[in-house]
């Protein structure tokens, strides 16, 4: 006794196993943190869980702050994070100036060694359960951020990926290359300090808490994200000018 199937009923039962090769895949939504700062998630859109930010710009271009900023921002929900100080520069005052609650911070100083900065950040990431990991190259010369190799990105963003870490890396030029999935450019414009100098003693200086001023932040997504209903097309670029971004959580 044959049994006769059709082409019709094979491919019927191809589809209800596996689902249709041509059926367009819902893109899941892609859950996002707050910076702190409300001027840049409306330009940003946040940071994405579960992928790496790049902030890029020299020096006192405000990207510390930044940095600061969002810290303050996720231990103020109490998620635990990370900060990978590749070149001991962390200056607590000002991340206390900004909102930080050090009872949910890591730090890890690194004594100038790029190596040791990439094998920590590599166990943080492994292990898991950090909301935040910061990767601090910074002050890291040009020519030593370079040789970092790129497999150690693909490894950074394959381990993050589908977890509720957010990675973020500090630094002058872009390293992360194509795993980045949100790069920040920031540049200073003006020098503006944002407490008046009667206030400032003679051996007071202002933080870089309260430098984030008079700066021009340049955004580009390489790859698509859903916010509220809304996609973010492939590679959109957006440009804002902030004249006085001095709100910080406290």
């Amino acid at each position: 006794m044959r049994l006769a199937i059709s082409k019709a009923e094979i491919e019927s039962e191809l589809e209800r196993r596996f689902g249709s090769p041509l059926k367009l895949r819902e893109r899941p939504v892609v859950e996002v943190v707050s910076t702190g700062i409300p001027e840049v998630d409306r330009i940003t859109g946040g940071i994405p869980r579960g992928a790496i930010t790049e902030i890029l710009g020299p020096a006192s271009s405000g990207r510390t702050s930044l940095l600061h900023s969002i810290m303050a921002a996720s231990t103020s929900r109490q998620e635990v994070c990370a900060l990978v100080d590749s070149s001991d520069s962390f200056d607590t005052a000002s991340a206390a100036s900004a909102g930080s609650d050090f009872d949910w911070l890591l730090w890890i100083r690194c004594a100038s060694k790029v190596e040791r900065a990439i094998k920590a950040t590599d166990l943080l990431l492994q292990s898991g359960g950090f909301g935040l990991v910061a990767l601090d190259l910074g002050d890291v010369p040009a020519a030593q951020s370079r040789r970092i190799q790129l497999s150690w990105w693909f490894r950074f963003r394959r381990a993050i990926e589908n977890t509720p870490t957010a990675m973020l890396v500090i630094s002058r030029d872009p390293n992360a290359k194509s795993c980045a999935s949100l790069v920040l450019e920031m540049s200073k414009e003006t020098t503006f300090w944002s407490r008046s100098s009667e206030a400032i003693g003679p051996k007071e200086f202002p933080t870089c808490a309260n430098l984030l001023d008079g700066l021009l932040l340049h955004v580009e997504r390489c790859k698509p994200v859903c916010l509220d209903e809304r996609e973010i097309s492939f590679e959109a670029k957006a440009c804002g000018r902030f004249d006085s971004l001095k709100r910080f959580p406290t």
